[in-house]
């Protein structure tokens, strides 16, 4: 199972587009909240996909070259997974016209766009569901959803006990993706976006549709039209299955980000424990999925980096030194790049503060040159991932990511305070005598001596020595 090669040179931005700017106020629903405003799981604040295109320049100077999108298709909510047309983008957000011109514009700066696709349930204003509401029985649609009992009443309190909802919630009436019809209508909207050339699907919860013979269906349908496009399944724990049996390309691999968080926000400095997670995690897929991986530290599900690690910039930026050294496609979700705070959701879901005065400018910049120094060496998209055995100092952490032409030796610091870690170098390959430099702060350099590297590094800090 191929593929796509463009995804291990991928940088991805994740977007919840009503947060992220509003290009276009004559869109914006009643009521819409001030920009700005305590995140709410109800409230509008505008952002729409022409101010994504309005803002584009920000995104190139970043440096990024692919997107993820929360779901656009028309809905009554903020987070769009009750989905009520597959084929409309949602009013709220703009019309078919701009999305073509995001799209077109990201394509000719180089950039890809994927879509979150919500196919395991949608909601209560989707045809075919309220043609049920609305005929009961008599619907032709009846056999769309889980229907336990009729009358169905989408809008009584209580648990769903006359239909099957995505954890009991009346608001999302889960489809029936046995029913043929179904899964053609479903199979028809995939094929419709790539034809419109989006570039994937990111897959909201695919392991509630537990069918194989569905998403072996679903992938032959987006390859045949777009080979290179990107599947990618929301699937929180490592499972071999979804990528091993002609699912999906990669998955997002919240388990790595969960070790590294877990490493750092506990301070028990239990490094030999998360090494031995990453490679355990690294060796569940085979070689060109484990590099397919969509690599997040963050999202609209869980709190926010800086959040997560108790506001410690230094915790912060090592995490990102390592998920861009890291194998799989990096992504950086909107504002953790100028240190944005937040709790899970809706906290997590804070609208882009365009007041640069509000950003933190030096971790933007950090996180600028990560990006660069990534796409400028292979080693650090494409190269082994190699565990160092031979390092002195229990509280760090190296590894070194390696092509047959650029090798990157990655050293950690996972530990509050000053470390002076010695690595053998026989395990490398590197020349006695060899003179190594920081890639991320080029001033900083150290002679092979004796077959040794040896580095001191400040409480929570990295390198990225070649």
């Amino acid at each position: 199972m191929s593929v796509p090669g463009w995804v291990q040179d991928a940088i991805f931005y994740h977007i919840f587009p009503d947060r992220f700017y509003n290009g276009d106020p004559d869109n914006d629903p009643p009521n819409v909240q001030p920009w700005g405003s305590p995140p709410t799981s109800w409230g509008f604040q505008g952002g729409d996909l022409r101010g994504i295109l309005y803002k584009f320049d920000y995104l190139l100077d970043l440096g990024i070259n692919a997107i993820y999108l929360n779901p656009i298709f028309q809905a009554t909510s903020t987070h769009r997974y009750n989905t009520t047309d597959y084929y409309k983008i949602d009013p709220k957000l703009g019309s078919k016209d701009d999305f073509n011109a995001l799209l077109e514009h990201a394509h000719r700066n180089q950039v890809r766009i994927i879509l979150d696709g919500v196919f395991n349930h949608c909601g209560r204003g989707f045809f075919a569901f309220n043609d049920i509401l609305e005929n009961q029985e008599h619907s032709p649609y009846r056999e769309w959803f889980h229907i336990k009992h009729f009358p169905v009443n989408a809008y009584s309190w209580g648990e769903t006990t006359d239909y099957t909802g995505w954890w009991g919630m009346k608001s999302l009436p889960k489809f029936n993706t046995q029913n043929p019809k179904v899964r053609k209508y479903l199979m028809d909207v995939a094929r419709y976006w790539i034809e419109q050339g989006v570039d994937g699907w990111r897959l909201d919860v695919p392991n509630e549709i537990n069918d194989d013979s569905f998403w072996a269906d679903f992938r032959q349908v987006v390859k045949a039209d777009n080979p290179e496009a990107y599947i990618v399944g929301e699937i929180w724990e490592a499972d071999s299955r979804w990528v091993g049996q002609g699912h999906f390309d990669g998955l997002m691999d919240y388990p790595v980000m969960k070790a590294l968080v877990g490493l750092f926000a506990s301070n028990t400095h239990e490094v030999a424990l998360f090494a031995e997670k990453v490679e355990r995690l690294l060796s569940y897929y085979p070689h060109e999925n484990a590099f397919a991986m969509y690599v997040p530290l963050g999202s609209h599900d869980t709190e926010r980096l800086l959040t997560r690690l108790g506001n410690n910039l230094d915790k912060t930026r090592l995490a990102f030194l390592f998920q861009f050294a890291y194998p799989g496609a990096p992504a950086i979700y909107y504002g953790d790049e100028i240190g944005l705070t937040g709790g899970k959701d809706p906290g997590c879901r804070g609208a882009f503060p365009w007041e640069e005065l509000n950003w933190n400018s030096e971790l933007r910049d950090y996180i600028k040159s990560l990006v660069s120094l990534r796409k400028q060496h292979p080693a650090l998209r494409r190269g082994d991932y190699v565990r160092v055995e031979n390092i002195s100092n229990p509280t760090c952490y190296a590894f070194i990511r390696k092509t047959f032409e650029d090798q990157v030796l990655v050293i950690m610091n996972a530990s509050a305070t000053e470390q002076t870690v010695h690595i053998i170098t026989y395990e490398i390959g590197w020349e006695e005598g060899r003179r190594l430099t920081d890639l991320i702060h080029p001033s900083m350099h150290t002679i092979i001596t004796n077959h040794t590297i040896e580095v001191t590094l400040p409480a929570w800090e990295g390198v990225w020595l070649a």
